[in-house]
């Protein structure tokens, strides 16, 4: 495409992007068209699935009165043809061709040319956008490559009104959305059958208009007693939540009283309110423009900084509404919904009567997302095709281990997923006695079960299920849970919990890692692709400043101890380790001379998570102690797959040959040089696939402490003996579905049946 051509597509996806409704977007759409390509007639048609008709929804050049009341059957006319194909269909004219269907409400009859684009989303067709002419003329390559861009970029907006339930021209008010499977990501595992609560924000921001303000010394009282309010609303939030969370999983609150300090947000407020605006105007303009300086910023985490933005705002014009921003009537099994869900709003609400959450937005390490893991709550993120506007108190299950979200379920489902949660609380009771056993296998091999720690509370259930160290403890939590970097003795004291309740026990502490979907809210990383960006050690080797005072706190806080073990994450070439282990050479000498005391000299180890890694074992084990593999991260970089998108969650797999015969080299060759290596992520916390780590002969395995005892059950049932035996098996197998089906055909015949995650025990869910 030209210059112009771009400059023309690129100004009409910015006034389809500000637009307010679909129906806007579609009207801005065909009247762009139109005069850009200056062409007779362009039209959208959309596609109702439920009657298989596709329905004029917008038209320049066409009658008026047939939009929104002319239709086509999919297998009718050439809109249909485009639809069928999934392609473009380009004729100079168009009456001739057999499947041309003469609609007279349109007033089509005086048109020759005709070229037809699919609206694809997710490889499903959408709607077709057409554009005519009154000249017979093929419509040029360069004009079929404009639409295709333009249909890519309106397939979002159209999906994005379906997930919210904005487009009902197809659908009497009456009608209950009909059972349908959605796919999001999940958050936080475990099994959920209830109804839908729509998580309304308390007050609209955006519905606040502007106006003079009458009284501006009456304006500024009024604010102050609803900044008041809602300091007070936070505090109490805040207390009712030291039970339940840490002080630092409860940062978050700290950060809303920052915001609501005289010096911050209400300084701006009462500028406004000065200049002459209300009260509530004056909040919703400071409010939009920081959410706007937030946004332009395209930040994952500061996308999530704009919710609790968005919160903090709709809380103050609550009570400067004077409406009632506290609890929603929640009844058992609620299944709460939202776009996007803060963390103050969640933990405002009975949280025991919360059986699951799901979100159209949001990632899988936002805020939300860590707490509400940490309080055992089922979350599934990224369901963008949700119909949220649609679902107020529809029947639902959510199945968090698979990230799925079925809505209106049929009895059978139903029936069956009720079955699977009376088994998965029955396991829970029976797993009970493995607290106090080891993983030992039948045949007398032991194998060393650790815990992934972040929260506290993870600390707390990785002691209560018999752990034997901390295999990987994330030390970005804390810092992703406040407003700033934490200083030194802020982080000792932190680690210093961490590595005292696993006292003579070993605790590997990662570096910081952040980047890709952990970012800091204070320090905004701005990339094209995050995950194969500026993160990990790569980070904090460009700021030794953070890199040291991390590593300092970290040993004074393994003083006495003798615990502690380093980790560096990230890792890709030989000179990143060499560089780290100056810095921590001269760290531990210098604490050592500051607090006149011998620290005992950690073990260092790096992560395997860039494959790169995985051919260059023997020069790394001439520098470090031990290896650690993040099966998370180098899946889905062997794989070439984001496992937190949605679009491609099927790709992604642990099971994959190409994995497993990955890892099962890894370990010869790390054995080989006398290092041991460790696994950690999803994968070792996975009863099928931690039998197969456990025949290649990981040393450890550590995992979520939700999975320990899982694990710990099927390697005290499965001989290491079988194990090697199933390894050599489907290390010759072709596809991850071979693998997966037949390791869980091998449990289901050697008594561990119930070990078999649910989805995959039900038969066309």
């Amino acid at each position: 495409m030209s210059n112009m051509q771009l400059d023309t597509l690129r100004r009409i996806v910015q006034e389809i992007n500000a637009s307010t409704s679909l129906h806007e977007s579609l009207d801005i759409m065909v009247n762009q068209v139109a005069e850009a390509m200056h062409v007779d007639v362009c039209s959208i048609y959309l596609l109702d699935e439920r009657n298989q008709r596709y329905l004029l929804m917008a038209s320049k050049g066409l009658n008026p009165e047939a939009v929104g009341h002319v239709s086509l059957h999919t297998s009718e006319g050439l809109v249909g043809l485009v639809g069928q194909r999934e392609e473009i269909v380009n004729l100079d004219n168009a009456p001739k061709h057999e499947r041309f269907m003469y609609l007279p409400e349109t007033g089509e009859e005086i048109y020759n040319s005709f070229l037809g684009v699919p609206v694809m989303y997710r490889r499903k067709v959408m709607g077709v956008l057409v554009v005519q002419n009154k000249e017979p003329q093929d419509f040029s390559e360069a004009a079929e490559s404009f639409l295709v861009t333009l249909c890519a970029q309106l397939s979002g907006v159209i999906a994005h009104a379906h997930a919210v339930g904005n487009i009902d021209v197809f659908r009497k008010p009456s009608n209950l959305p009909a059972y349908k499977t959605f796919q999001g990501v999940s958050g936080s595992g475990g099994i959920a059958l209830g109804r839908a609560v729509i998580l309304y924000p308390p007050a609209d921001l955006a519905a606040v208009p502007d106006r003079e303000a009458d009284d501006i010394s009456e304006e500024l009282e009024l604010l102050d007693a609803a900044l008041n309010a809602v300091r007070q609303e936070i505090q109490a939030l805040d207390e009712k939540m030291q039970d339940a969370l840490m002080a630092e999983e409860r940062a978050l609150f700290s950060v809303f009283l920052r915001m609501l300090d005289e010096n911050s947000l209400p300084a701006e407020i009462k500028a406004e309110i000065r200049d002459g605006n209300w009260a509530q105007g004056a909040v919703r303009i400071v409010i939009d423009n920081h959410i706007a300086l937030f946004a332009q910023m395209e930040d994952d985490y500061l996308r999530e900084r704009v919710s609790d933005l968005k919160d903090l705002g709709r809380r103050i014009l609550a009570f400067l509404q004077e409406a009632d921003a506290s609890h929603r009537e929640l009844t058992d099994e609620s299944i709460l919904i939202g776009e996007d869900i803060s963390t103050a709003a969640l933990v405002e609400l009975p949280v025991d009567k919360i059986a699951a959450i799901v979100t159209t937005e949001g990632a899988m390490n936002s805020h939300m997302v860590i707490v509400a893991r940490a309080l055992g709550i089922p979350t599934v993120v990224g369901v963008t095709e949700l119909p949220i506007n649609t679902l107020d108190d529809v029947e639902m299950i959510v199945d968090a281990h698979q990230g799925r979200v079925f809505i209106n379920p049929p009895r059978r489902l139903r029936t069956r997923y009720k079955e699977i949660q009376k088994e998965e609380e029955q396991l829970a009771k029976d797993l009970k006695q493995y607290e106090t056993k080891d993983a030992i296998t039948p045949d007398g091999v032991a194998v060393k079960l650790y815990v992934n720690t972040g929260l506290m509370i993870d600390v707390v259930r990785g002691v209560q299920r018999g752990a034997k160290g901390v295999g990987l403890y994330r030390s970005e939590i804390p810092f992703m849970l406040r407003d700033r970097f934490p200083g030194e003795e802020e982080q000792r004291a932190i680690y210093r919990q961490q590595l005292s309740h696993f006292a003579n026990k070993p605790v590997v502490m990662r570096t910081l890692d952040i980047g890709a979907d952990k970012d800091l809210p204070y320090f905004s990383i701005e990339e094209e692709n995050s995950a194969l960006g500026w993160r990990g050690i790569r980070f904090t080797l460009d700021h030794p400043e953070i890199f040291s005072s991390q590593i300092r706190a970290m040993l004074k806080a393994s003083i006495g101890l003798n615990n502690l073990h380093i980790l560096l994450p990230m890792i890709t070439s030989v000179s990143e380790v060499e560089e780290a282990l100056y810095l921590l050479d001269r760290d531990w000498t210098a604490v050592q001379e500051e607090e006149q005391v011998k620290i005992t000299k950690p073990k260092i180890g790096i992560m395997v998570e860039v494959p790169s890694v995985l051919l260059q074992i023997e020069e790394f084990s001439e520098l470090v102690d031990f290896f650690s593999v993040g099966s998370n991260d180098l899946t889905q970089y062997l794989l070439a797959v984001d496992r937190n998108n949605p679009r491609v969650a099927n790709v992604y797999s642990h099971f994959h040959p190409a994995v497993l015969r990955a890892l099962s080299r890894l370990v010869q060759e790390c054995h080989k040089y006398d290092k041991p290596v460790s696994i950690c992520g999803e994968m070792a916390g996975d009863p099928l696939a931690a039998v197969l780590l456990m025949a290649m002969g990981f040393n450890t395995l550590s995992m979520s402490s939700s999975n320990i005892l899982r694990v710990r059950k099927a390697i005290c049932h499965v001989p290491m003996s079988d194990a090697q035996e199933q390894l050599e098996r489907v290390l010759k197998m072709s596809n991850p579905l071979m693998v997966k089906s037949w390791m869980e055909y091998y449990f289901k015949t050697h008594g561990l049946g119930d070990m078999v995650k649910s989805a995959t025990r039900i038969v066309g869910a």
